[in-house]
């Protein structure tokens, strides 16, 4: 951080060691160079190099002195904290981190041990499932009993935002603790189990809809004829892995009862679509169609909801 004689303040960062120390050679001879009427008002300019690769420069005015004094500039002082011991100190600490980490347990002895619990929010589907021996994630079999018992008739069910400090306080317990009570009074805002639920599925490292389904299922919805596109999200949809195929069913069934109150709740298959659309299915990599991609996937999502008996049905349905 760089402040003028004028007030003018600037911020210089670099991780490049040696491009520091240009800046501080370029910077330094400026200052020398400077007139004896601009530069003399200085009592006292420092320089440190920290260790993030930033210099900040700490410039202290002579507010005091009303006639330039010459002998100010010789005043000037210098210091770049940073030489070779530094290098030995951070290898040093290399040394002991590594000695360190390769007599620490690894992680599945501190699981084994019930130390560390397996996280539930950022894990794959699949490993959350595994862990609980399932193929639905408890955790969502639980929001949708919590929204099934007092959120139905709610205006804007999963529409509205909860408490984000309170739906982080929900992810916590959820990660933390065996036992997760939605009753609880702490929980009371429905808006937020709704919301912890979204937050579950978009953190997925890899979405419900894996990305190498997302294309296809692109695909299908562009088809024209209804029969034909309802026929190729079906079939889509029966090849997912089971972990995927259980929880996107039980979700979609869920959230068709949610649609079956729209005059209540005001949640329309489109409303629902336009929310869940981009949490449960997105490209790996964004391109610059994200806004037609969007609108794909609301349209998946709202087709799938209107026509769950057909997609999700046995084939004799």
């Amino acid at each position: 951080q760089i402040t003028t004689v004028s007030g003018n303040e600037f911020l210089l960062q670099s991780d490049i060691d040696f491009l520091i120390l240009d800046w501080f050679h370029a910077i330094k001879n400026a200052i020398d160079r400077l007139p004896k009427e601009r530069g003399c008002t200085s009592r006292n300019l420092e320089f440190k190099l920290r260790r993030s690769s930033s210099i900040e420069l700490l410039n202290s005015l002579d507010t005091e002195s009303k006639e330039p004094k010459p002998e100010h500039r010789k005043s000037l002082i210098f210091r770049l904290n940073y030489s070779a011991s530094d290098t030995n100190d951070r290898n040093r600490v290399k040394s002991r981190l590594k000695k360190f980490i390769s007599r620490r347990p690894s992680l599945k002895t501190l699981q084994e041990k019930g130390l560390i619990k397996d996280q539930i929010f950022g894990s794959h589907l699949h490993l959350v499932c595994e862990h609980e021996k399932s193929t639905v994630p408890q955790f969502v079999r639980l929001c949708i009993k919590a929204v099934e018992k007092r959120g139905l008739d709610v205006d804007g069910i999963y529409r509205v935002s909860g408490n984000l400090a309170t739906i982080q306080k929900l992810r916590f317990v959820v990660n933390q603790e065996e036992k997760l009570n939605l009753d609880d009074s702490q929980w009371e805002d429905i808006h937020v189990v709704t919301g912890a639920l979204k937050m579950f599925f978009r953190e997925l490292p890899e979405p419900l809809f894996p990305y190498c389904f997302f294309e296809q299922f692109v695909e299908a919805i562009k088809i024209q004829d209804n029969t034909t596109r309802i026929k190729s999200i079906r079939n889509l949809v029966k090849k997912l892995p089971r972990p995927n195929y259980d929880t996107m069913k039980i979700l979609f069934e869920h959230l068709k009862k949610i649609a079956a109150k729209e005059s209540v709740n005001l949640m329309s298959t489109q409303s629902l679509g336009i929310v869940f659309g981009p949490t449960l299915l997105r490209p790996e990599k964004e391109t610059g169609n994200m806004a037609v991609h969007m609108l794909y996937q609301n349209q998946i999502v709202e087709l799938m909801l209107s026509e769950y008996s057909k997609i999700f049905g046995s084939e004799e349905d």
